[in-house]
């Protein structure tokens, strides 16, 4: 399992980027490196390994910072598919149940989302899952378990006006429960920066 420092918006200065895109992240008011000497280095430019290196590292961390290993086996699986593998592999990152939970705003944060699943508060077709990368196929349906629906973290979040549900996904505020629609395009999915996935289909291709 992924281990998850305290300090987690550190990583959005540290990359020079809102990860998640949320009010609390202090890039938002502190855009300088993390450290003593954080705001007396300046960002010089990098080598062409380095942006690519900083574009792969960054979409990792958007994706609750998942381990190195698991990354790197998912592109593996993206790049074997028919199709873009940049498509391929970004599609297969959004298919993770935790990933899913927290685009349709059952968590408010990826890692409370990777949380609720080892938990068990998550239904996958009416079934608990608590695998947090569990890929998830088009038509599947997500939902609260009954126990947690009254949990006030959980509904905070879906009725929170911070983020919107994508249109690949579906949510029922009446239920708490969602459905997977359609297979999404890098173009559908909301990160909150600018994504260069070439940059990383070239890191892992080296």
């Amino acid at each position: 399992m992924t281990k998850i420092i305290k300090s987690k918006y550190k990583v959005s200065r540290r990359l020079g980027k809102s990860i998640w895109g949320n009010a609390k992240d202090p890039y938002n008011s502190r855009n300088s490196r993390p450290g003593q000497h954080g705001d007396s280095k300046t960002r010089g430019s990098l080598s062409v390994f380095g942006s690519h290196l900083r574009e792969k590292q960054s979409l990792k961390a958007h994706y609750g910072r998942i381990s190195e290993k698991q990354f790197k086996n998912t592109f593996a699986i993206a790049s074997k598919m028919k199709g873009n593998t940049a498509e391929n592999f970004a599609f297969l990152l959004e298919s993770r149940l935790d990933m899913t939970v927290y685009r349709m705003k059952l968590a408010p944060t990826i890692f409370c989302a990777r949380q609720m699943v080892s938990h068990g508060h998550i239904l996958v077709n009416g079934k608990v899952v608590n695998i947090p990368s569990q890929k998830l196929k088009v038509g599947d349906t997500i939902e609260l378990k009954s126990s947690s629906k009254e949990v006030e973290i959980y509904a905070s979040s879906i009725q929170s006006q911070d983020r919107t549900v994508p249109e690949y996904l579906s949510l029922d505020l009446k239920t708490n429960s969602g459905k997977y629609v359609r297979r999404p395009v890098i173009s559908d999915i909301p990160y909150p920066f600018e994504v260069n996935f070439g940059s990383v289909v070239e890191f892992y291709s080296r």
